[in-house]
């Protein structure tokens, strides 16, 4: 199943590559494409593209709301029911529009995520690590960096945080319903979006040797470890509370 998706995908980039447009000497637009495909085959996340910026000098959001605070960095049109973890409809959106944000929809069975700043959660990090919790990947901006843990439902988010007794206004939860820039997008407060620690895949399970001839199940994606949103919110929120202002200030 992984070898006909690698073929998939490669011949889709290589559609793309006769296709597109000239990139300049950055290759942004090459990269983009190749990771909304990555994002959506091999990990099985539904991605879409995000709105972008307009104007002669790039800084405005491509959107209708002239004060829009996240400029180029959500879903417009297509929205964000579109996403869609099909290739074809991936390659055609990127081929279309090969500037655009990489968005994923976060929820059902793709990751959720946690955000904070980004000098909060360097300090997380360096916490979790020291408890040995293992993470999964974080994305990162240059202002807010975003743990994937796995699915949560938001009533289970709500008891989480009931328990609290003081939850930072600087911390974001992206559930069912929400949704997470993902690198080499260009990041909505400038410079672009990277990962602090990459996706990686599970070994995949040996053989059950009770089974002559059994193979390792393999899924359609590849699996990722993700961690439960519970074992990293108490870390996340007593860094973000140490931050500067008690981590009351929403920083995009």
């Amino acid at each position: 199943m992984r070898e006909i998706l690698g073929r998939r995908l490669q011949r889709l980039r290589d559609r793309f590559q006769s296709l597109r447009p000239d990139r300049g000497p950055s290759g942004d637009t090459s990269a983009l494409l190749e990771a909304a495909l990555t994002c959506a085959t091999t990990w099985q996340w539904p991605v879409l593209p995000g709105v972008g910026r307009s104007g002669t000098d790039g800084t405005r959001c491509a959107c209708p709301d002239p004060d829009c605070v996240v400029p180029g960095a959500h879903p417009f049109d297509p929205g964000l029911l579109a996403a869609s973890t099909d290739p074809r409809m991936v390659s055609w959106w990127w081929t279309n529009r090969p500037t655009a944000p990489i968005l994923m929809a976060t929820g059902g069975a793709a990751p959720c995520a946690v955000s904070l700043p980004a000098g909060a959660a360097a300090r997380a990090l360096v916490r979790l690590d020291a408890q040995g919790l293992r993470l999964g990947p974080v994305v990162a901006t240059p202002t807010r960096w975003a743990l994937l843990v796995a699915p949560y439902s938001l009533e289970r988010l709500g008891e989480l945080l009931y328990a609290k007794d003081h939850v930072p206004s600087s911390l974001r939860f992206h559930g069912e319903g929400g949704y997470l820039l993902l690198p080499p997008s260009a990041a909505s407060s400038g410079g672009r979006v990277r990962w602090e620690r990459e996706p990686r895949a599970l070994p995949p399970r040996p053989a059950d040797p009770k089974s002559p001839g059994a193979q390792p199940s393999q899924a359609a994606g590849a699996k990722l470890w993700l961690p439960d949103v519970e074992a990293v919110v108490d870390a996340l929120v007593e860094a973000s509370s140490s931050a500067p202002g008690g981590g009351s200030r929403l920083a995009y």
